[in-house]
């Protein structure tokens, strides 16, 4: 049976989710979004549109249970796709949006909510938190712990037993060495390689990196 899936956003990052929706074989009901008029297109080829804005997620599974709407939230921001997520919804159902070209090592687990985008890469015994970003060609190793609402960007790299916090965001083909934990709320710049633990909160950029004051 297909599902049918709200997608809370309508940017760029939601038309990327939308085509793994498609490709998994599920339905894009519409979009969600506070600065887009209800009726406007979002992808043309599939004249998929905004149904609503963020407070239609309170109203939908209500007025439509037969539905059986899902929802998935297609917002790059970390501390937004938190706030939206742990707003208290009855009834309401998060959908996981995986790509059928990523590669799912086995013993991994991936929390709802959580997109995994294509030619991603997701070894054995790796924990996924919810409502997490693993972007387009990201490798994570076996044995990570990845926690909720990160984002690992394009092209990084975590290696072995590599832990990181909450909120934290990995940048574009940033290298993360193994048997490294990265604290929450951090930063690691695009391009930039982490050899030790970070404890503290912060943007990290360079090779390897220096917190920025």
């Amino acid at each position: 049976m297909h599902k049918k899936v709200v997608i809370i956003g309508a940017g760029g990052h939601a038309k990327v989710i939308a085509d793994i929706i498609q490709k998994s074989g599920d339905i894009v009901y519409g979009f969600l979004d506070d600065n887009l008029e209800k009726g406007t297109i979002i992808l043309n080829n599939e004249n998929l549109k905004v149904i609503g804005d963020f407070n239609s997620r309170f109203t939908l599974p209500i007025t439509k249970p037969d539905l059986e709407l899902e929802f998935v939230i297609a917002i790059g921001d970390n501390y937004k796709r938190k706030e939206i997520a742990e707003t208290k919804i009855p009834n309401i159902k998060y959908y996981t949006a995986i790509h059928p070209s990523a590669i799912i090592g086995s013993d991994t687990e991936i929390a709802e909510g959580s997109v995994v985008m294509a030619n991603s890469i997701i070894n054995p015994s790796t924990k996924i938190g919810k409502h997490c970003i693993i972007n387009t060609g990201a490798i994570i190793e076996h044995d990570n712990n990845i926690e909720n609402y990160v984002h690992i960007s394009p092209n990084a790299t975590l290696c072995g037993t590599v832990k990181v916090g909450e909120c934290t965001h990995i940048g574009a083909g940033a290298i993360i060495k193994n048997n490294t934990n990265i604290t929450d709320n951090c930063i690691i710049g695009a391009g930039a390689t982490v050899v030790n633990d970070i404890n503290e909160k912060g943007t990290y950029v360079g090779v390897p990196v220096k917190k920025l004051k």
